[in-house]
């Protein structure tokens, strides 16, 4: 498995994913091409290598003239930062988004600000987002069902992650794509990872959102971060409930043994468990991102 590879998911039919090498990471990132009436792509990476994603629409047989729907899970630009430049090279794909969201890929401005707040020194890895039109957004809310023809997929608001955030349930395969609301699924550890970041991130309604995605039952998880899950998705939700109240209460501990939360941060970030996976600059900068938005949570839970 390498970056550009492009692989079909098992359990699914006419599903492939791209491993599109996020911050020069393998096994980091996925965008997922969806072979139906209406073809789709799910989420378009963070747009520095979206040459990748259209790869990936040539070696399943879709033109990029054949493309109709770009499927957009948030706007946080690790999942959207490719959306205009994928909608400039496929005329005919509309772009589906949260209502919430969708000023943000006609606009995004207020987006790049705040992703570099945000991820810090992993801004090296982007480019600066093309504006989508704005008469090629489709606006979702929750429940919304998107039409691809040979199969629908509903749109799931689970705004724990951040106010725009949808997962995808698609039907045929009873599958969902689960954005951000599910954690970060390792293979290579055969586990699921934290996400956290600032400034939205809230721990009860992701376990909220965590448990909406039991109630649809899926058969298989599509992570954006990395590919299909395992084959238990109830034992795997229930783990991620866990890994969030675990990881909110390291993070609260770890401030007051060291005694400032720059001091929790810089030793979290140096103790992950991932380096060995992502690399040491990516797993760490990823690591003390996530210990920021659980500060941030903490604090704006304590303001209230």
């Amino acid at each position: 498995m390498a970056i550009g590879d492009v692989f079909e998911v098992e359990d699914c039919t006419g599903v492939s994913y791209v491993d599109t090498g996020m911050y020069d990471t393998a096994e980091y990132g996925s965008v997922y091409v969806v072979d139906a009436d209406r073809p789709a792509i799910v989420d378009t990476g963070i747009g520095t290598n979206y040459e990748r994603v259209l790869d990936a629409l040539e070696e399943v047989g879709v033109g990029r003239e054949d493309l109709e729907a770009i499927l957009v899970t948030h706007v946080h630009l690790d999942h959207a930062g490719g959306a205009g430049y994928v909608a400039a090279e496929c005329p005919n794909a509309d772009v589906y988004v949260h209502e919430v969201g969708a000023p943000h890929l006609v606009d995004p401005g207020r987006l790049v600000v705040g992703t570099k707040e945000a991820v810090g020194d992993q801004w090296q890895y982007y480019v600066e987002p093309e504006p989508v039109p704005e008469d090629r957004i489709v606006e979702l809310t929750d429940g919304d069902t998107v039409d691809l023809g040979s199969r629908e997929v509903t749109a799931h608001h689970v705004p724990g992650h951040a106010p725009h955030q949808v997962v995808f349930e698609d039907h045929a395969d009873d599958a969902v794509f689960t954005a951000d609301a599910a954690g970060i699924w390792v293979p290579s550890q055969d586990r699921v990872r934290e996400t956290s970041p600032p400034p939205n991130f809230d721990l009860q309604q992701c376990i909220t959102d965590v448990e909406l995605i039991r109630r649809l039952d899926p058969e298989v998880l599509l992570y954006a971060h990395f590919g299909p899950g395992p084959e238990d998705v109830d034992a795997v939700l229930r783990q991620y409930e866990q890994v969030l109240d675990d990881w909110v209460e390291t993070v609260k501990r770890e401030v007051v043994e060291r005694g400032s939360e720059a001091a929790a941060v810089d030793h979290l970030a140096a103790t992950n468990d991932v380096a060995d996976v992502w690399g040491e600059g990516k797993a760490r900068e990823e690591t003390a991102m996530n210990v920021r938005g659980v500060l941030h949570y903490l604090k704006t839970r304590e303001s209230q």
